[in-house]
């Protein structure tokens, strides 16, 4: 009889949450509540103009289209050329996606990726990276260094920036050296750029960016979200900017998927990226609390590296991260892991920003007691 094809399940690491469970209780335990500082979730509202739009586009009885409508593929490129410096642009370019965790997850499998081949993303990332190369049973590696990689059958090249968990920015002329080196050795560009707009200490610059192009699209695409900038993870909004060469067959998978953007959230993202004072007034938001926790976590005997961007501080004692863990939680608060991102996070923790004004200042006052 024919062997049965291997459950997808059986592909993929354990989630790696459930090992906070237990972390959480005793943060949960502490008599002034929990200040849950482990996920990136924003808590702020959305903005008001954003749910008008929405509301207005409610009366949505006929089924969207994945490409998007006109209107939200306008609203993409303008806000590509206006934000990102990127420039000749147009709707061919751009592809709305369902959040940026499901392009992420499902992009190589999409692609074409398959056994034999490799994708490869830092050493330090976001999980979902290992996740959509195992999805698409093609080897995963890391890197420090992406030019240093054999690529010999490297299909896929992840980059973050600013990254997840670290909050590191690769400058203009790394990411220039790297797009040079993809496109040598002919390997697909994926730059995962979803907190750009969130810079402290550097200013993000995206591969779309001229200077780092040299005004080509070729071999790279860009992804953007607008869970953080706009507090909009509820609506899964989210999109990819780049070249329409590997666009295209996307987005006629994606058709046969049914992969679509709900019509009444394309109005709204299409709102949101035509405003930027509302995205102003959150980055002040999460920078006066990156301040406040910045200090409190130094005073109490942190080392912070990187974190020049993104919405978290990247912290360590010089011990375990679950003895960093379990330390915060007798604290009431509770962070994430660094081995969660990797094994050569296991002497750090991942701080989030998100957490309400009022959680902030009660942890601040715990570090600080």
């Amino acid at each position: 009889m024919p062997a049965h094809p291997q459950p997808l399940d059986a592909l993929l690491p354990g989630f790696p949450w459930d090992k906070l469970e237990p972390y959480k209780k005793t943060a949960t335990a502490h008599p002034e509540g929990i200040v849950d500082l482990s996920v990136g979730t924003p808590v702020d509202p959305v903005p008001g103009f954003v749910r008008d739009a929405l509301s207005a586009a409610a009366d949505s009885p006929g089924y969207p289209t994945v490409w998007g409508t006109p209107e939200l593929r306008d609203a993409i490129v303008e806000w590509a050329e206006r934000r990102l410096g990127a420039r000749g642009l147009s709707h061919r370019h751009v592809l709305p996606v369902v959040g940026s965790k499901e392009f992420v997850a499902w992009a190589p499998l999409q692609l074409g990726i398959g056994p034999g081949d490799r994708v490869a993303y830092p050493r330090l990332a976001y999980p979902t990276y290992e996740v959509g190369a195992r999805l698409a049973r093609a080897e995963h590696v890391v890197y420090d260094d992406p030019t240093t990689l054999d690529p010999e059958g490297l299909r896929v090249l992840w980059l973050n920036s600013p990254s997840n968990p670290t909050g590191r920015v690769l400058g203009k002329d790394e990411l220039t050296r790297i797009v040079a080196w993809a496109r040598e050795h002919g390997v697909l560009v994926l730059s995962d750029e979803c907190y750009l707009e969130l810079g402290w200490e550097a200013d993000p610059v995206s591969v779309l960016h001229p200077d780092v192009c040299g005004g080509s699209h070729e071999g790279i695409v860009a992804v953007h979200s607008l869970s953080k900038r706009s507090n909009l993870a509820g609506y899964r909004a989210a999109f990819v900017v780049g070249d329409p060469d590997v666009l295209g067959p996307l987005l006629q998978v994606r058709k046969h998927g049914g992969m679509m953007t709900a019509a009444p959230v394309q109005a709204a993202t299409a709102a949101a990226l035509g405003d930027d004072k509302h995205v102003e007034e959150q980055r002040e938001r999460y920078a006066a609390r990156r301040t406040a926790l910045r200090t409190a976590l130094l005073d109490h005997g942190f080392r912070i590296e990187h974190s020049e961007a993104s919405l978290y501080l990247w912290a360590t004692r010089g011990e375990s991260c679950w003895d960093t863990v379990a330390h915060l939680a007798s604290l009431g608060i509770l962070v994430a892991p660094g081995d969660f991102y990797g094994e050569a996070g296991e002497r750090f923790v991942r701080v989030g920003l998100t957490a309400s004004d009022e959680r902030i200042a009660s942890a601040v006052a715990r570090l600080s007691a």
